[in-house]
């Protein structure tokens, strides 16, 4: 046990050791500055430096996560390693996670300040609630202990738990948040009896050490366990089949802005974590559960898209869509290797760009007295929108995997990664694979099918909008921003991929 410093040594020990950690922080202190801003302003038409309180919000939330960018910017490639008694690391890993979960947030905050005076909630707790949530999510990133990561799941969960039943008067959010939490707890426990398994065999909770200690393991019996209860766990949280099932329900009564917000961000800090235990403490192991996790990518993106067909209402639609792409970007684990690893971290960005610019569209939908999540309610589109209409069609063209595209860039990485291991693979492996990559391609195929409903909705129907749609800046903001990268990824790719390229080779070596 390391001793602890005290005094003057204290003081600078904390200095130095905080400096890896700046944006967590920094989120943290402006998400409880927001808290205050309704103390500051009590009254709906008080004003602050020309900003009424919910517009001070919505700027006050920006400029905390704009900050913690910035915050970012500075750390990066200064290479501080490890801190905290070697609790978080700054790697070029956690630095490129956290700049998808910053972006993530940027964008939700942005569709969410219409979206709220629609429904006539809260504005500031909901933004400081999404600066704690990102805050845990960039903890997740940088976590090599387990101590480390399951505070910062935690941070991130309650967080989400809260966010879903955010509309409170309406039953179906409060019915979403109470399944979503339920189940949220049950896989959390899992994920906790897997790591007291494992601290138990090592000794430690350094995923370095707990590495070293399972190496030199002669009867691995305990250490399997704790792999398949980590991964049961983990599969929740990224909604895999069969852990899914809380995904329809919570996606469908979250606020729309949090959907958006849960199926790119919490999806990708899973992620995050399943890509840093899987890759430095079980790596060594991954004969061991390659088969499990090949089988469980294959019925994720299946289950998915058959039963995204049969859905009616948009969010429970981009829902079993959002349980799809979870399948594909589990291909690049199944992988093993550091091409594997650059393909799901490239698809995480691919998929927050144009999964976001699709739900800025159902946003814009939801009016009074229309709540714009059926595929009925975007017929006519194109009629009297037809800018939108065409944006729309880029986005679910995108996340069919159609070029020259975002997301036909990230189906081509996790395929090309998958089927180069088949081939340098042996023969059991090597077939495995080639399954997994046939099955992924007639998914693909399939996916294109129910995104096209919505397009003939948009494109072919004539029934006119019946009520004129709401714009906002940060709806526009969001637009624009989503559908420029959505083409600027397909078109230029190089840059993302050099991304994924450096977190990926961080987190192997």
């Amino acid at each position: 046990m390391p001793e602890i410093p005290t005094g003057g040594d204290l003081a600078s020990f904390l200095s130095l050791n905080a400096r890896a950690i700046a944006p967590q922080l920094h989120l943290i202190v402006w998400g409880l500055g927001l808290l205050c801003i309704d103390f500051i302003l009590p009254g709906r038409g008080t004003r602050l430096l020309g900003f009424r309180g919910k517009s001070l919000s919505v700027v006050f939330a920006l400029g905390g996560l704009l900050g913690a960018l910035l915050q970012l910017w500075r750390l990066w490639g200064t290479g501080n390693g490890d801190a905290f008694y070697n609790m978080v690391t700054q790697d070029a890993f956690s630095e490129v996670f956290g700049i998808l979960f910053l972006v993530s947030a940027i964008l939700a905050v942005a569709l969410s300040y219409r979206h709220l005076d629609i429904e006539d909630a809260q504005h500031s707790e909901y933004y400081a609630i999404i600066l704690f949530a990102t805050s845990g999510m960039m903890f997740m990133a940088g976590a090599i202990d387990l101590v480390t990561i399951f505070v910062g799941l935690e941070l991130m969960s309650v967080s989400t738990y809260i966010l879903v039943g955010f509309l409170r008067r309406q039953r179906r959010s409060n019915e979403a948040s109470m399944k979503y939490f339920l189940m949220g707890a049950f896989s959390t426990a899992i994920i906790l009896y897997g790591m007291s398994l494992l601290y138990g065999i090592s000794g430690s909770t350094n995923l370095n050490v707990i590495a070293q200690e399972a190496a030199k393991r002669e009867d691995n019996t305990l250490l399997i366990l704790a792999l398949f209860l980590m991964l049961a766990g983990l599969c929740f949280k990224i909604a895999a089949v069969p852990f899914h099932m809380w995904a329809p329900d919570a996606y469908e009564g979250a606020p729309t802005g949090i959907t958006a917000f849960m199926s790119v961000a919490v999806k990708g800090a899973a992620f995050a974590v399943f890509l840093r235990i899987f890759y430095v403490t079980f790596h060594d192991f991954h004969d061991l559960y390659i088969g499990v996790l090949a089988v469980i990518a294959m019925a994720t993106m299946t289950w998915g898209n058959v039963a995204a067909v049969t859905q009616q209402n948009v969010k429970r639609l981009l829902a079993y869509s959002s349980i799809s792409h979870a399948g594909f970007i589990l291909m690049g684990l199944v992988v093993g290797s550091q091409p594997g690893i650059s393909a799901s971290v490239l698809y995480l960005f691919a998929y927050t760009f144009m999964n976001l610019g699709a739900w800025a569209i159902v946003i814009l939908l939801r009016r009074k007295d229309v709540i714009g999540e059926s595929i009925e309610d975007f017929n006519g589109l194109y009629f009297k929108h037809p800018g939108l209409a065409i944006l729309n069609l880029i986005f679910f063209l995108s996340l069919a995997g159609i070029p020259p595209l975002a997301g036909f860039i990230a189906k081509y990485a996790v395929f090309a990664a998958v089927i180069e291991s088949a081939l340098a693979a042996g023969q059991a492996h090597g077939q495995l694979l080639m399954w997994l990559a046939v099955v992924a391609a007639l998914n693909a195929v399939v996916s294109l099918f129910y995104y096209l409903r919505i397009v003939v909705a948009m494109f072919i129907e004539k029934e006119a909008l019946p009520v004129p749609l709401s714009f906002s800046v940060g709806v526009w903001f969001v637009l624009l921003v989503t559908g420029f990268f959505t083409i600027a990824m397909g078109i230029y790719p190089d840059p993302f991929f050099d991304l994924a390229r450096i977190a990926s080779l961080s987190l192997i070596f």
